[in-house]
């Protein structure tokens, strides 16, 4: 009779369930719930060697409306809610100034 053990280690339940996270800018809020957040990332040019800013636009669900178009915001990978949207509003993280 074998007797199993399980290997509950945190860093492998945590992995398991972990959902990818971006920080990016709210380009666009005028639909019903649904932001569009554009993600800026630095990446190396392979050939010339340089650094080039490159930008994604990714549709997110707003439940609360709470996002407004300025906001730096964080979301979440999720299930697909619609055609475009695969990522939640997670969090704002800081205000647009000119906006208040």
């Amino acid at each position: 009779m074998a007797t199993e053990t399980k290997s509950n280690t945190p860093s492998a339940a945590d992995a398991r369930h972990q959902h990818q996270i971006l920080t990016g800018r709210v380009t666009s809020a005028k639909m019903e719930k649904t932001i569009v957040v554009e993600v800026l990332r630095l990446v190396q040019h392979p050939k010339y060697r340089r650094v080039v800013r490159i930008s994604k636009k990714f549709y997110a669900h707003d439940e609360q409306r709470q996002a407004k178009p300025g906001d730096t915001v964080r979301i979440v990978a999720s299930r697909p809610i619609s055609k475009l949207k695969r990522w939640r509003l997670k969090e704002v993280l800081a205000r647009n100034a000119s906006a208040q």
